[in-house]
């Protein structure tokens, strides 16, 4: 038989069990609550990501506006008594405002006119006219180069000049305007007669004023569109020297387009 503090001990040895067993069977409750939490949220977690899976990717930010095209003139582009090459009658007109003494302007004719002229107006299908916008301020004898140019086209000879004009930029002092001119084959009495003309001055303010009104601010510049009544109304607008597949790119499109191009 036990003792009486035997059984005590007992008793109490149970009693410490039971509350042990308790405490653990609390804990395992609590963890395995835990468990379930996470378990819940990892299952709302996968949802919402199988739920995204199928919608499409937001943006980032607005998107980038669409690139503005430059301005065109209001107004038909007035071309009378300029210098022009190829057919009165081709689809397109494309007219220029140039500076004998631009840089830019030089690099144009350098690298890209002549492909123009090739692939376009010995074909028919372009105009080509010359607007003089000589820009004082930046070119000193660029009005000189100008009016030479205005005198020797009286003469026929514009596009020799012109071509000489923009291979020696440099020097247009009046020994080297006389010089090119004389190469070209202008007759030098009525030459030296017309660069003091006042009428050659006016004609060449005329196409300043034109350029003005058309929003011209820079050299070169081009317009390219198709004659109505003797002018030209302008579909495009090309700055700068750009390159020919520019100018391919933009006279191609117009040329495809017959509800503003009739056909050559």
């Amino acid at each position: 038989m036990f003792s009486a503090n035997a059984a005590k001990m007992l008793i109490a040895a149970a009693a410490g069990a039971a509350v042990a067993w308790v405490a653990a069977d609390r804990l395992i409750d609590r963890a395995s609550d835990r468990m379930s939490a996470l378990e819940a949220g990892q299952q709302a977690i996968l949802k919402e990501l199988q739920s995204l899976k199928g919608q499409a990717p937001q943006a980032a930010g607005p998107a980038a506006p669409s690139p503005v095209p430059p301005a065109l003139p209001t107004q038909p582009l007035n071309i009378a008594g300029a210098a022009s090459l190829g057919r009165n009658d081709a689809p397109l007109t494309l007219v220029e405002f140039s500076d004998f003494q631009c840089p830019y302007c030089s690099r144009h004719v350098r690298d890209t006119f002549d492909k123009i002229r090739d692939a376009y107006i010995d074909t028919g299908k372009l105009r080509y006219v010359f607007r003089h916008f000589p820009i004082q301020s930046l070119h000193p004898e660029a009005w000189a180069g100008a009016r030479a140019a205005e005198c020797a086209g009286r003469q026929g000879k514009f596009w020799s000049l012109h071509a000489s004009l923009f291979a020696n930029q440099k020097q247009m002092d009046d020994a080297a305007l006389d010089k090119y001119a004389r190469a070209a084959g202008v007759e030098m009495g009525a030459f030296k007669q017309c660069v003091s003309d006042p009428a050659v001055t006016a004609k060449i303010t005329q196409d300043l004023d034109e350029g003005a009104r058309a929003g011209v601010s820079g050299t070169p510049m081009f317009f390219v569109g198709t004659m109505e009544n003797g002018k030209v109304r302008a579909l495009r607008r090309l700055n700068g020297a750009v390159s020919f597949a520019a100018f391919q790119q933009t006279i191609d499109a117009l040329l495809a387009s017959p509800a503003n191009v009739p056909s050559p």
